[in-house]
């Protein structure tokens, strides 16, 4: 029998009235959908199924085969049913053992062929149902699709059960949970299949509610608690005009336009992904959807390919603003598009100095655009910026109110005269809080709010829908269930709406747009190193992911018709040289063979030789001739290759001041050897770009210094230009950083929502410590006092003031600029009055007997400050910040030492404490094997 026969069959008895030979005699109604999609494939039919069940089995002794189920479903279990079975209200004995199970999915399929068995087990696997494989290749070829999602216990026997009814009902817990992990993971890959290239039903276009509207199924929402009594079905819509796959994106932006007529279209711009190879993008898309049509608009001077950025719609003008162009490219640019000239501007904005970032969130209230938040390289941002679009300036707000985290990856919307402001990351972890900003008062408010909060989360979307602002989507995925969570902002009230549609997963990185009584969700998506980057296409109505990688698998891998000599750039390889080429003599082995747009011509990246011989009548080159003749006789063509064309239309800073600094040593007739010695990386301090001390290190710069350094300065985009020194090695740790551009060193700098300003050319500032900033800022020490020994500007003092809310901070510093610079950040934070300035050396000025905390911030070590910090402390002893620089193989001789040397110290100061290293912080590598650490030594008074 053949395999079409054999499927035939099978599909005659699976839609036959007779029951199977299963214990319940049909197919299990949660896994149909999953079936039939199988099944409709020509490759493919299952044999039998499970979708999954939890059960009580009695099994005889001794017997290998047998027995019965006493309790079993498909669903999550009900713990009283199940005790119900185990402990009747009249025993009944019997030697058979009691086995409580629960048991995940399990297919069988049968394939047509080796090769589709394969691309099966693939997307399986790849859907979390690791356990997936090829059972059989013989006769027929067996795909066993299941996972590892399994539990049993024994129970002992009937009348005799060896377990309590609570441990019953906690594994009846545990087996729900498994259960709905098994629900996701099938439903993974039910989309999965629906998303893949491979023959199965895919649904391109967008979604959209049927039965009603958003509307009217949101009045159906009952109760504080935000109980949902209605669900929101979606249904299909097919694009035309452009190729849907260009709404293949994520990290793009989208504003929605509005006419008088109620006509809206959305204008989409940028992001990630694509038609073809998988890039920034800088296409700007008109997508209508009442028409379900969609058009590209083509303008001149457009901006540069980006992602991260953000579009708000000021009257008839689109503001773009900031964004990433690539791994070292920040942005902070502002574009605007004038509907009515339909042309591009880019805009000089005066004002406040507007730092490059991405994944910031932007709002708009009247004229005013509002930017909160975002990324820049390691530095997360917690600045609130507003841009005037009438007159073009930049103005950074100050501090009122309660001041969010710094975070990025964060929503933001206005309502009124009021920002909305939820989730993002920290840097650490996925928040949950939602914050508002009143623009006429200028104060930050941290909101509280009834029913249930949605989970916390990021890279998510928001939206305002009448008096409802709407939470939909992010990170971590599968998180968030089928549920839209929506904010009545005039009761103040959670409320949460099921969405009704296969897939549980939501959208990452999308937009979203109410249009009339729909929302709109466009693009989504995000790159996985196992399994490649992932898109979603567009939906109407309440959108989903397709799983856990959120987007629409097997985007077009197709090929082109190119001759160049470029390797591809990809989310996480376009920072490589375009130079960096491998080859086998004809095809460049790190390049894939694409499609153009045009949807004809398949372009094949081939190197410089191969193009040499391209148009000569005798090929003596081995195999090379046979390459030359199949492209011959399909009419090939040589063309400039657009990789190329694309990375030196978009030059990096790196790129511009390499070419202005070769053309001025050129003209000076200086050896072009020194082109060695230009950084390709620099930092930061507010306005001031720093180059590293190792760059332009020969004097002969020196000679040129009048034409050299504005010149670099306007390569890198900047009005102040510095050299980095090396940390005075004096006590003070004076900076002897170098102003090569510029009046003065003093700078700005906003950190986790605090400002430290200093003069950077006589303190140092330390970068690498934000993450150990962060977590003394989430510290309570309402009630506590602080002893900071090196104090500094203020790198620990500020957070346990502003952040941390210490009672009282004693700050020890003996650089006289760094003292100055303290007192002003404590003045421009409002905590001076909680903090006690000890100018000199802190082992002459320190307080003693004080203290619940003290923090010991000295690179490379503190030790000679150890019995400072301890007389420091009160009698009943507190906590101590240990820092120091430890060889990465010497850490535990270091935590050791640190134990020992304090407790040491404690005893000869008469104290009778417990010392122990509670936890020990990995701050940063601070040299090659040389790490940042930061030992938390709890000292305890022990019980007589």
């Amino acid at each position: 029998m053949s395999f079409e026969q054999r499927k035939a069959a099978t599909l005659s008895s699976l839609n036959s009235s007779l029951t199977d030979k299963s214990p319940k005699g049909t197919v299990d109604a949660p896994i149909i959908p999953l079936l039939n999609v199988l099944n409709s494939h020509p490759n493919y039919f299952t044999t039998s199924s499970c979708s999954g069940r939890i059960s009580v089995f009695s099994h005889p002794k001794n017997r290998p085969k047998g027995g019965t189920w006493l309790y079993i479903t498909h669903d999550p279990a009900d713990q009283n049913t199940v005790l119900s079975f185990l402990f009747p209200d009249e025993p009944k004995r019997s030697s058979n053992e009691l086995v409580f199970r629960f048991e995940p999915l399990i297919v069988a399929v049968e394939c047509k062929d080796v090769e589709s068995a394969q691309s099966l087990v693939s997307l399986a696997v790849s859907s979390g149902l690791r356990e997936s494989g090829v059972t059989s290749v013989k006769k027929r070829v067996i795909v066993g699709i299941r996972s590892s999602l399994r539990l049993e216990v024994p129970f002992g026997e009937m009348g005799n059960v060896l377990v309590s009814e609570e441990y019953v009902k906690f594994l009846v817990g545990v087996a729900n949970e498994k259960m709905e992990a098994n629900r996701r993971r099938t439903d993974g890959f039910l989309q999965a299949l629906i998303g893949s290239n491979g023959g199965f039903v895919r649904p391109v276009g967008a979604m959209k509610e049927k039965d009603g509207n958003f509307d009217e199924d949101l009045k159906k929402v009952d109760g504080p608690a935000g109980v949902a009594s209605c669900s929101l079905s979606v249904s299909q819509m097919v694009i035309a005009g452009e190729p849907v796959e260009k709404l293949f994106l994520w990290g793009h932006s989208a504003c929605m336009l509005e006419n008088t007529t109620n006509d809206y279209k959305i204008l989409v711009f940028g992001g990630f992904g694509g038609m073809g190879r998988h890039a920034r993008r800088n296409d700007f898309l008109l997508l209508d959807p009442s028409q379900g049509t969609l058009k590209a608009i083509h303008t001149e001077g457009s901006p540069s390919p980006r992602l991260g950025h953000t579009s708000s719609l000021v009257g008839d003008r689109i503001f773009i603003i900031g964004g990433r162009a690539d791994p070292l490219n920040i942005l902070s640019d502002v574009w605007v598009f004038n509907m009515a000239k339909s042309e591009w501007m880019l805009l000089d904005c005066a004002g406040s100095i507007f730092p490059p970032r991405h994944r910031h969130a932007a709002a708009v209230v009247g004229s005013k655009i509002y930017v909160f938040g975002g990324l820049n390289n390691d530095t997360i941002s917690s600045s609130l910026h507003e841009l005037d679009t009438d007159t073009q300036q930049w103005k950074e707000l100050s501090i009122n109110g309660e001041w969010p985290w710094a975070r990025h990856s964060h929503t933001m919307v206005a309502y009124g005269s009021r920002l909305y402001m939820f989730g993002g990351y920290n840097g650490e972890k996925a928040l949950g809080d939602l914050y508002t900003f009143d623009v006429h008062t200028c104060l930050w408010k941290k909101e509280e709010v009834v029913g249930r909060s949605p989970h916390a989360r990021f890279s998510h979307s928001v939206f305002l829908y009448k008096n409802y602002l709407g939470v939909i989507g992010g990170c971590p995925v599968g998180q968030h269930d089928q549920e839209l969570a929506l904010l009545d902002l005039q009761l103040h009230v959670w409320k949460h709406v099921k969405l009704n549609f296969m897939c549980k997963e939501l959208f990452v990185r999308s937009t979203a747009n109410i249009v009339g009584d729909d929302l709109l969700m466009i693009g989504g998506g995000a790159a996985c190193y196992a399994f490649g980057t992932k898109f979603m296409s567009p939906e109407i109505g309440e959108n989903v992911v397709n799983h856990q990688y959120e987007g629409v698998i097997g985007e077009k891998n197709a090929d082109f018709q190119e001759i160049g000599n470029a390797q591809t750039l990809t989310e996480d390889s376009e920072a490589e040289r375009l130079n960096d080429v491998q080859s086998d003599g004809c095809f460049i082995l790190g390049r894939k063979v694409y499609q153009r747009e045009d949807g004809i011509h398949i372009c094949f990246p081939v190197t410089e030789n191969f193009c040499a011989i391209f148009h000569e009548k005798q090929h003596n080159v081995g195999d090379v001739s046979e390459a030359l003749q199949l492209l011959k006789e399909c009419g090939a063509t040589k063309q400039a290759d657009e990789v190329v064309e694309v990375g030196r239309a978009s030059k990096s800073p790196f790129k511009i001041m390499t070419e202005v600094v070769a053309s001025l040593i050129k003209d000076k007739g200086l050896s072009a050897t020194l082109l060695e010695q230009l950084p390709s990386r620099w930092g930061k301090l507010g306005d001031i770009v720093v180059l590293p001390v190792s760059s332009f290190r020969d004097p002969v710069w020196d000679s040129i210094g009048d034409k050299l350094w504005p010149a670099v300065a306007k390569s890198l985009n900047t009005s102040r230009l510095a050299r980095q020194g090396r940390v005075a090695a004096t006590g003070t740790r004076d900076s002897t950083l170098e102003i090569l551009v510029g009046d003065n060193g003093w700078v700005k700098h906003c950190e986790n929502g605090i400002l430290y300003s200093f003069d950077a050319t006589k303190c140092m500032f330390s970068w690498g410590n934000l993450s150990e900033k962060l977590r003394i800022a989430c510290l309570d020490c309402r009630d506590e006092v602080i002893v900071d020994l090196f104090a500094g500007i203020g790198y620990f003092v500020l957070p346990f003031l502003v952040r941390a809310k210490a009672k009282l901070v004693y700050a020890c510093e003996w650089n006289p600029h760094a003292v100055e610079a303290l007192q002003h950040n404590l003045q421009a934070n409002a905590v001076a009055d909680r903090c006690i300035v000890l100018e000199g050396d802190n082992r002459v000025t320190a307080p003693k007997g004080v203290a619940n905390r003290v923090c010991l911030g000295l690179l490379p070590t503190s030790e000679n400050s150890w019995a400072t910090a301890v007389r420091a402390l009160r009698s009943e002893g507190g906590m101590l910040h240990v820092h120091a620089n430890v060889k990465d193989s010497e850490e535990t001789l270091w935590i050791e030492h640190v134990s020992k040397s304090i407790h040491e110290i404690a005893r000869s100061e008469g104290h009778s404490w417990e010392v122990t290293i509670e936890h020990v912080e990995r701050v940063k590598w601070y040299a090659p094997h040389i790490r940042h650490l930061v030992a938390d030594v709890q000292c305890r008074q022990m019980e007589a």
